[in-house]
């Protein structure tokens, strides 16, 4: 073996010698360069030491596996920078319209991109107990169901700021819609305090021993809309910490858009995880998600908006004649303070409601086909049956939940808050959301699908899509059907629209929208787990589809954003 060894190893460095001087040929001079320096090196070297060929072939291995690790590492990099590289202009030439590939009209291809992150973070502060805070905060909301929903989002947010005791809000029994529904009645209140007993301490009433120890009844104000977290801090706490108890009356937008991203994420939590509607309500919303799906694997709702408070509030006209002009104008007395509009102002400025015809005609020109089933979500559409016939004419498959439910509606007809919380399901179960104005609902539910996922949600660009409408009849459809594709380009629930800063932040969460950071095209949506995050960073759907007790469990892993201001 020790012969055998030596003779290969002298045979390769013969060979190395002999490549090295046949190297060595004549230049253009015709002259050798230290031939003899190399001969003398190759003597040299054939006469040491020999090695032996497995050390040879193992430095051999070693180098070869070396090269492939730096060059694979070098081309996942390369992979990763082009596709974000990919993704981030083609988002940014679609928002540019320099880009004119069709959008796909059932879902977003870029969602997958994103996720919702509501994650505490590490220097998040736990929850004041009930003993060690500054008082109880009691809050009255005001309007409808989804203006409550903020003020309710909005009201643990500023319990935290004060570090106070929250008791569960009450609702607002007095407004246009008249339901004297409670909170329990509309919401899970144990799993309300619950979840999030990690952030605040919640109760369900100011204890009597603190009642009777008071000399005066709760103070009660009401802080100017969209207040800073300083104005709490500075106005409000003075006060509760003097006064112990102390209320805050119409809760509706009292607290600023733009927070600390702690406090953005606080909100997340709070809409989108702990504001669980009651067992009944979820049971019977869900039922009539499943009876759209038994009839087509996916459909469209939309919330059209069209009762006659939205119109006579709008200031619009909508090819009513003196008639409606009257009604409506009555209408619109209840606003004493509402200024003079010009409706035709108001339409170019993009203002007015889609009409139901309005509205089918905008999806059948975005590519939907009239046999799309349609879920409609509205109270008494103005001017009945016949405004409605054209969208029916449009989409025959047009269902409402009157028609899917019938006899069974009859215990949830008394409170309008509780038929608009069985809309609410079903539209945020829909493939395709459509909004037809600014109100409430439309923001809650565009910014809850964008948590979700970014499912595709379509709020019409009235004021191009009413130019169009006026002159529709001066082009064939194909022309007018390219022309509200063109219109709609940023209007389709993209995530390239989530800009901060942009809109109500219960519209567009950006600070709880995360990007992934990595994607393989070549895996499976199903097999992919990103780098760096744990493979239980999942998206979680529905809270309300978990068992309480798993819930903490199924959370994404903490992600901490820029450090939190403390309050």
């Amino acid at each position: 073996m020790g012969l055998g060894s030596k003779g290969w190893s002298l045979s390769l460095r013969s060979f190395f010698c002999s490549k090295q001087l046949q190297l060595l040929h004549p230049d253009s001079n015709g002259s050798i360069h230290n031939n003899h320096n190399h001969s003398h090196m190759c003597w040299r070297s054939s006469m040491a030491k020999p090695t032996s060929w497995s050390m040879v072939c193992g430095l051999m291995l070693f180098g070869l596996g070396l090269i492939s690790l730096l060059t694979g590492h070098m081309a996942s990099h390369v992979e990763w920078y082009s596709q974000r590289f990919i993704i981030h202009r083609t988002l940014h030439s679609e928002q540019d319209g320099s880009e004119r590939a069709p959008i796909d009209i059932w879902e977003s291809q870029y969602s997958r991109y994103y996720y919702g992150c509501k994650e505490r973070g590490r220097n998040f502060s736990p929850a004041v107990p009930e003993r060690m805070s500054n008082g109880y905060l009691l809050i009255a909301t005001s309007g409808g169901l989804n203006q409550q929903r903020t003020g309710i989002t909005d009201a643990v947010v500023v319990a935290r700021i004060l570090n106070a005791t929250l008791v569960v809000p009450e609702l607002d029994h007095h407004s246009f819609w008249k339901d004297d529904s409670d909170f329990k009645d509309i919401f899970d209140i144990n799993w309300f305090i619950t979840y999030l007993a990690k952030d605040i301490t919640i109760v369900k009433r100011v204890p009597d021993k603190v009642m009777r120890s008071m000399d005066k009844p709760p103070y009660t104000m009401r802080v100017p809309r969209k207040s800073e977290p300083e104005y709490y801090h500075d106005q409000v706490l003075p006060i509760l910490l003097r006064r112990r108890v102390l209320q805050l009356t119409k809760f509706d937008f009292r607290l600023a858009t733009d927070l600390d991203d702690e406090l953005q994420r606080l909100r997340c939590r709070v809409n989108y995880h702990a504001l669980r509607y009651t067992k009944p309500i979820r049971q019977f919303g869900q039922k009539l998600v499943m009876r759209m799906r038994k009839m087509a694997n996916r459909f469209i709702a939309v919330h059209l908006r069209f009762e006659p408070d939205m119109l006579a509030f709008s200031g619009c006209y909508f090819g009513g004649g003196e008639k409606e002009r009257q009604e409506l104008g009555e209408i619109r007395k209840r606003w004493t303070t509402l200024p003079d509009l010009s409706p035709d102002g108001e339409r170019k400025r993009g203002k007015c409601p889609l009409t139901p015809h309005e509205v089918g005609l905008m999806l059948r020109a975005l590519g939907f086909a009239n046999d799309t089933y349609l879920y409609v979500a509205s109270g008494e559409v103005y001017g009945g049956n016949e405004t409605m016939q054209p969208l029916k004419d449009l989409f025959p498959n047009f269902y409402t939940k009157e028609m899917l439910a019938g006899e069974e509606l009859k215990p949830f007809l008394p409170f309008s808050s509780r038929l608009a919380a069985i809309d609410y399901i079903v539209c945020d179960e829909s493939n395709v959301f459509v909004t037809n104005n600014n109100g409430n609902m439309a923001k809650i539910l565009a910014g809850r699908r964008r948590y979700m996922g970014h499912k595709r949600t379509i709020r019409p660009n009235a004021k191009k899509l009413s130019t169009l409408f006026m002159e529709r009849h001066q082009m064939d459809w194909e022309t007018f059907a390219e022309k509200v594709k063109a219109a709609q380009r940023g209007f389709m629930g993209e995530p390239d629209e989530m800009r901060p800063g942009r809109g109500e932040f219960h519209e567009y969460p950006s600070g709880c929208i995360c990007e992934k950071p990595y994607i393989d095209q070549a895996l499976s949506e199903d097999a992919f787990r990103p780098p760096k995050l744990a493979a239980k960073n999942l998206i979680v759907k529905e809270d309300s589809t978990l068992d309480e007790e798993n819930a903490e469990s199924m959370q994404l892993p903490e992600q901490s954003g820029r450090r939190a201001r403390r309050w």
